[in-house]
């Protein structure tokens, strides 16, 4: 019996040892770019450091002084309404785009290609664009909607429409994304499904309502679960359209985060504030993956 164990063990100890040697050329760049960082991260946001002078250990000061500034709700309360915005846009846009692409439509495949194109092309290009596109005086938006009568919005330059016009980009941007998703999801839907609700007189809206969509949710799960983190570390199209203004009117955690430390060199604050927001978006990740069972059909 005792030859028996030791025989086991020895296969467990080899098949660990071949497990890890299979994970190590990507665990060792997790623990190096991803683990490392955050953990040091964290020892930062307990410190007073300006990037240059030694660090001064301090505690929870960091994170008390973040939570009583009123900059920081406000800067959570912009990603909100960004998410708010962006979140409902660009899942029905790509859901309707999915949905077309799925019919037998001639050149689908030329046009699935042309929508993908935005999600590889390099944000701060897509920014550019949309500011040059939404320009108050020059741009092509206000200029159409002059046509027909009506005075385009100061958009980017105006505190009230900033963050609309940073939630059309990105948008426009990540509709291909989503699309792809839902297009996959839609493809795995079995036809058999249909033509039994057909049988049954539904028409095409009871079929998106009763078939597609619970059917669909494994897809649309994963879409707004990866939504809402970005969503959350929104960026690049902020810093490269309005740079968080008029007035801050646009600005969101992530730049406050940049801002804090290369513009103030409060590199202790930022990283607290990192770590809030890694907080907040892992509370409502799981949040969304208990909620998942009672409307996530996986059958």
């Amino acid at each position: 019996m005792t030859t028996v164990r030791v025989g086991r063990r020895r296969t467990k100890t080899k098949y660990a040892l071949t497990v890890l040697a299979f994970l190590l050329p990507s665990a060792i760049p997790l623990l190096l770019f991803v683990l490392g960082p955050m953990v040091a991260a964290l020892w930062v946001s307990l410190t007073k450091w300006n990037l240059l002078s030694p660090a001064q250990f301090v505690g929870l000061d960091n994170y008390v002084k973040l939570l009583s500034d009123p900059t920081t709700g406000a800067v959570f309360l912009h990603t909100l309404y960004y998410i708010a915005g962006y979140l409902p846009l660009v899942y029905i846009g790509g859901l309707a785009l999915a949905l077309a692409l799925n019919t037998a439509l001639k050149g689908r495949a030329f046009l699935r290609g042309i929508y993908f194109l935005p999600v590889v092309t390099s944000w701060i290009v897509v920014a550019l664009v949309w500011r040059w596109l939404l320009s108050p005086s020059t741009g092509i938006v206000n200029v159409v909607l002059g046509w027909i009568g009506i005075h385009g919005p100061g958009w980017w330059t105006d505190p009230a429409w900033a963050m609309p016009s940073i939630i059309l980009a990105s948008s426009w941007k990540d509709l291909g994304f989503v699309m792809v998703i839902l297009l996959a999801g839609l493809q795995a839907i079995p036809t058999d499904m249909y033509d039994a609700a057909k049988v049954d007189g539904a028409g095409w809206w009871r079929r998106l309502f009763s078939v597609t969509l619970p059917l669909l949710s494994p897809s649309t799960f994963f879409v707004i679960v990866i939504s809402l983190i970005n969503g959350f570390q929104v960026f690049d199209q902020v810093y490269a359209m309005t740079g968080g203004g008029p007035n801050g009117a646009s600005e969101v955690v992530v730049e406050q985060i940049y801002d804090l430390t290369f513009r103030y060199g409060r590199a202790g604050d930022a990283s607290a504030l990192s770590w809030m927001l890694f907080i907040v978006i892992l509370a409502v990740t799981l949040i969304q993956v208990r909620g998942q069972r009672r409307w996530v059909n996986y059958g």
